[in-house]
């Protein structure tokens, strides 16, 4: 399937975002239901509405596979060897304490690579979106990477995800690589890292161990911007040791 006839499943997308962050923001003017909190995750119930609601859509309009954080993987018989990757809310714990950093993650992958994504930043409106070999735009504006060549003037997004290891000789090694960086920013959701670098905001992201749906939008707004990145296996197939960047660092 080539790029152009690609166009329809990536407005499908913004529909789906469009309509969860909708419910989202609808839910976040109630009390914030908190499903369970164990160790370092967090699951609300607005997680599992917005999911509902995106895999509905989804579903009606698309014959590809799904996977998604809280109900797993969906399988169509024709899917051709695409699959929605769906994170109904990345960013649960800033979303959960009135941290203004959170959003609707939809991305759209074949054999493994990225082909398009969604990640709707939906408490500002922000719309960031890409298809692979078109290009990436925020509200139909096109974004790029920046042009930033040297690690000493750049900016580097992370965390610390929920099964990261934060041992020792771990923290010693991450305290090597972000000194290399002019500065570094935590922002609580790995898809909304992954636009700022994809809009020439920061140059880089990295983390190991992370889910799947919480880069899936990501990358593929960051490879549609310009940028680069490796993702190796972390701990299982769904979760991954990933580096990404504006391609020159």
């Amino acid at each position: 399937m080539s790029e152009t006839n690609l166009l329809p499943q990536l407005e499908l997308a913004v529909k789906a975002a469009i309509e969860a962050g909708k419910l989202l923001l609808k839910t976040e003017d109630a009390e914030v239901v908190i499903n369970s909190s164990i160790g370092k995750d967090i699951k609300l119930a607005a997680d599992v509405e917005s999911e509902q609601l995106i895999v509905k859509i989804l579903s009606e309009e698309s014959d590809f596979d799904i996977l998604s954080e809280e109900s797993g993987f969906v399988k169509n018989a024709d899917a051709e060897g695409y699959r929605w990757i769906v994170d109904p809310l990345d960013g649960s714990l800033n979303y959960s304490r009135d941290i203004d950093i959170y959003c609707v993650s939809i991305g759209l992958w074949k054999n493994n690579e990225p082909v398009l994504g969604v990640v709707y930043d939906f408490l500002h409106e922000r719309m960031y979106k890409g298809l692979v070999g078109t290009g990436a735009f925020i509200n139909d504006k096109p974004i790029t990477v920046s042009a930033v060549e040297q690690k000493k003037d750049s900016i580097l997004t992370t965390g610390f995800p929920v099964y990261s290891t934060l041992d020792q000789s771990n923290m010693n090694a991450f305290i090597t690589n972000v000194q290399e960086f002019k500065k570094v920013r935590l922002f609580g959701s790995a898809a909304m890292s992954l636009v700022h670098v994809a809009k020439g905001s920061a140059e880089a992201y990295t983390e190991n161990n992370i889910a799947l749906w919480d880069v899936a939008a990501g990358l593929a707004i960051l490879k549609a911007a310009g940028g680069s990145f490796t993702a190796e296996e972390g701990k299982g197939p769904l979760y991954l040791n990933v580096y990404a960047s504006n391609g020159k660092i």
